[in-house]
């Protein structure tokens, strides 16, 4: 559409969808600053000649008729102080005027009505005696308060000027994150080869999915995208707050705006416009700044009195000093120079009126308002720029008071990326070793194929790891029930299965088998066979498998059960054969009907202690295999959880696995409190049980299933990694998948809540005393104000509440090099247990029992891993498999 009306000589562009202007603040700024010249150029004037007068006044033979009269009444200085007066009480001040009949208007009070009551009682007032002493033409002129609007519109106008450059800067972190979308991408066209046909430079905006982009060295990425070709290294630092460029090659992710380092990619377009992460951190971040936190609403109603008691200050201070002037005019504290000429009704008036206005000035309501939003700006913004993302003032308030947070484990405390560790043959389902392994992998990768869970995908990619071949079979009457299994109807896999027999990794893993090497893996997984399975065989002989009863697998139990399914027996031996499979666990296999017996049970039993998961494969009613899927914990799990101890914050694992994975988990991990065999639905229980008992709650967790809990939750806290509902679902979102960014949110949290507090006593403190010394409480003392030093100091306390928020910039979220103090490390080397809580779904109303010791790690036996050595733990069940 753009390009035909440019070519009808017309110019088109596409309009911004988001209105980013409250962002900029140059127009305020622009507007205080000339509102402060002009102010400035009108009330410097007015000080010097004040300050010139009075010290012509404070002359020990000075008379007051010799200042006086240009005109009866009218004396230079009041002429003077008028002139210079008027610019600023209806020029320079107009935008306080504007502003108060704004508020006025709609039935509110603010610190503008303030300003605008105290500079128009001070001019009204002072033109007024004026021309009453010009008409009774008297020989001297009276006291005026000229001086009064333009000091106060000086310093107001100034406060107001250097608090809009403040808040400026309170929203740096979203201007930037804006300033990293591109503006122009290289759209390409590929020929049949994938070479490149054309190029043309278009603006983002026009970007759709499944273009094809092209991405010099030293250029931004233009949108989320796939890389198609090429390879180089991107900084991804100011989006995922990850210092270290990210290596990039075919088929990696890349993120809208990161910076380009090294080589030129394709990338080919999946998230644009709005839908890119960019995009989505900005409106996030956004709403965050726009909102308002709870404890803002304790200012709002403090402010809408605020206003109609100082007025009643004001005028109880005025009416006070008018009653002390008639009955004792003598204790006012009034100097003799001020007294001279002027009669002792005249003098109480004057400094009655002096008090009054004093009041009106120095009261701010002002630096009540924005001790809140102010902070909640910067913190949003630094947490922005931390890789934390807050959606809205009230979860960033709402953090510090949490004091339970509730783990999940897949994608949460795990890297959320399993992997098959370990695979048990029970029986017999081909011809030999390679062809039964082949068998199992084929109707495994078949059947799970067909579902989403990370539990299936990693069965399927292990499958096509060791076959070297994406095909699979084919899939008919798919079932699934979440947190238990699968159900299918397995063909055409046999193709599949001889691929499988003859491959290099199969053919390796049985020559080394035979020239009897021990601890073999087949694609990073161990492989466990029945007892006396392998006999000794000489060179060249087929290894073929033996009825004889299972390793470890009960005896008389495990040879029954590989009798039922012999080469003899086995009636599939053509593409059209159908195979009924089932994939689960053991609520799985009984609701089918299948008896798990002692020998698989301790086998399983085995795979769970070791943190795995383990499903079991049954072939037409008879189990024929064991899979036992790790996923390693997260290096800083540990650790994150220790500090949030040591805050003291009870921390709780929520998992669908088994008693024995959950304890294995929580061991790994150092948490004393486990909730196991957790159906999805059952965890927003859970979650409303802890809050019945008192806790605050937040909820950590990645998943679909995830979510409700998520919503739940007094704040909920998703990984960045996760899947869309939980990250909608979530309060908090976490870019970096880094858990230690859990403390750093509730670190965070705090420090702004403490700065909130803090910027209200500033703001309260100033008040309380300002307001009392403004009325002449202590001027018996000689401690008075004069009304422009109230404008000035109210002023700055404004400025003041905002820097105090700026300071929140400052803030670096906790190190892993500062957390992992002595005592932390001393708990990683301990060998003892700790206390372990631990709970299945059906006592979900089980109150939380804390550990007795502060911290302790209990060191797993080490077995063999998928890709290495260490301590692997499963994923959850809670899923469908």
């Amino acid at each position: 559409i753009i390009s035909a009306i440019t070519g009808l000589g017309f110019q088109a562009k596409v309009s911004e969808k988001m209105n980013k202007g409250y962002l900029d603040h140059s127009e305020d700024i622009r507007k205080w600053r000339n509102s402060f010249l002009v102010s400035l150029m009108f009330g410097l004037p007015c000080m010097i000649i004040m300050m010139y007068f009075m010290f012509r006044m404070s002359r020990e033979d000075h008379k007051h008729s010799e200042l006086c009269c240009l005109i009866p009444g009218l004396s230079l200085e009041n002429a003077l102080l008028f002139l210079l007066s008027t610019p600023v009480q209806f020029i320079g001040g107009r935008h306080f005027y504007v502003q108060a009949w704004a508020a006025m208007r709609h039935g509110t009070t603010n610190m503008d009505v303030l300003v605008v009551l105290a500079t128009s009682i001070a001019y009204t007032y002072s033109v007024g005696v004026v021309i009453s002493s010009i008409i009774l033409m008297e020989d001297t002129s009276p006291m005026t308060f000229f001086d009064t609007p333009p000091m106060l519109f000086v310093f107001i106008s100034l406060g107001r000027w250097l608090e809009h450059i403040a808040k400026s800067k309170t929203s740096d972190a979203l201007s930037k994150l804006l300033q990293l979308k591109a503006t122009d991408a290289m759209l390409v066209k590929l020929g049949p080869q994938g070479e490149i046909e054309s190029e043309k430079l278009i603006s983002t905006d026009l970007v759709h999915t499944g273009d094809i982009l092209k991405v010099l060295p030293g250029s931004k990425v233009p949108v989320d995208g796939r890389v198609t070709a090429g390879e180089t290294t991107c900084d991804e630092s100011v989006i995922t707050g990850e210092s270290m460029p990210v290596r990039k090659t075919i088929g990696s992710t890349v993120i809208g705006g990161a910076m380009n380092k090294n080589g030129m990619i394709l990338i080919e377009a999946t998230q644009v416009g709005e839908d890119t992460a960019i995009s989505q951190i900005v409106r996030l971040v956004e709403e965050a700044q726009t909102s308002k936190a709870p404890i803002q609403q304790l200012a709002d109603r403090i402010a809408g009195y605020f206003v109609p008691v100082v007025v009643g200050c004001s005028v109880t201070t005025l009416l006070a000093w008018v009653c002390i002037g008639y009955t004792r005019n003598d204790v006012l504290p009034v100097s003799s120079m001020e007294r001279e000429g002027f009669s002792a009704e005249e003098i109480t008036w004057q400094f009655a009126f002096r008090m009054a206005l004093s009041v009106l000035a120095i009261a701010c309501p002002c630096s009540l308002g924005l001790a809140t939003p102010t902070a909640v700006m910067v913190g949003t913004g630094v947490g922005a720029t931390n890789g934390i993302l807050i959606k809205g003032a009230q979860p960033l308030e709402n953090a510090h008071k949490v004091s339970a947070v509730v783990f999940d484990k897949t994608g949460t405390l795990t890297h959320g990326v399993p992997s098959v560790a370990k695979l048990v043959i029970l029986s017999q389902i081909g011809k030999d070793i390679g062809g039964t392994v082949s068998m199992v992998l084929a109707l495994l990768a078949t059947a799970e194929s067909s579902s989403e869970h990370p539990l299936a995908t990693a069965i399927t990619k292990y499958a096509k790891e060791v076959f070297g071949s994406k095909k699979t079979g084919k899939v008919i009457n798919f079932q699934s029930l979440p947190g238990c299994g699968l159900k299918a109807t397995v063909s055409q896999i046999q193709s599949f299965v001889q691929t499988g027999a003859q491959c290099n990794q199969m053919v390796n893993y049985i020559n080394r088998l035979r020239s009897g090497e021990q601890d073999l893996e087949l694609a990073g997984a161990c492989l466990e066979f029945p007892k006396h399975f392998l006999q000794p065989l000489s060179e060249g002989t087929l290894i073929h498998l033996s009825t004889e009863d299972g390793a470890g697998g009960g005896g008389a139990d495990a040879g029954a059960q590989m009798d039922n399914i012999t080469p003899s027996n086995l009636p599939h031996n053509s593409e059209e054969a159908k195979y009924s499979v089932l994939v689960g666990n053991r609520e799985w296999m009984r609701r089918n009907f299948i008896e798990v017996g002692l020998d698989v049970e301790e086998k399983l039993g085995r795979e769970e202690e070791l943190g795995r998961t383990a499903v079991m494969l049954a072939v037409d009613q008879k189990l024929v295999a064991i899979v036992g899927i790790a996923d390693t914990v997260k290096p800083e799990a540990a650790l994150t959880v220790y500090s949030l101890k040591k805050m003291g914050i009870e921390v709780v694992l929520l998992t669908g696995d088994n008693k024995k994975t959950a304890a294995a988990i929580a061991r790994e991990v150092g948490i004393h409190s486990v909730y196991a065999q957790v159906l999805p639905q059952h965890k927003v229980e859970k979650i409303k049980n802890l809050q019945n008992s008192g806790f605050k709650v937040a909820m950590v967790g990645d998943g679909v299933n995830d979510s409700p809990a998520l919503a739940q939750s007094d704040i909920g806290i998703a990984i960045g990694s996760g899947t869309d509902v939980a990250v909608e679902a979530a309060d908090v979102v976490l870019i970096r998948n880094d858990l230690l960014d859990v403390v750093a949110c509730l670190d965070l949290s705090r420090r702004t809540v403490n700065r909130i507090w803090l910027n209200f006593m500033f703001a309260s403190i100033y008040n309380l005393v300002g307001i009392p010394v403004a009325a002449g409480l202590f001027s018996p003392w000689q401690i008075k104000l004069q009304p422009w030093m109230g404008s000035g100091a109210m002023a700055l306390s404004s400025v003041s509440v905002v820097v105090s928020s700026l300071l929140l910039k400052c803030y670096r979220k906790p190190s892993r090099q500062k957390l992992e103090t002595l005592e932390y490390l001393k708990a990683v080397q301990g060998e003892s247990d700790s206390y372990l809580s631990i709970h299945t779904g059906a006592e979900l109303d089980t109150s939380i029992k804390p550990g007795r010791n502060f911290f302790s790690l209990h060191r797993l036996s080490h077995s063999p891993s998928p890709k290495k050595e260490g301590l692997l733990l499963e994923s959850d069940e809670d899923d469908q498999v």
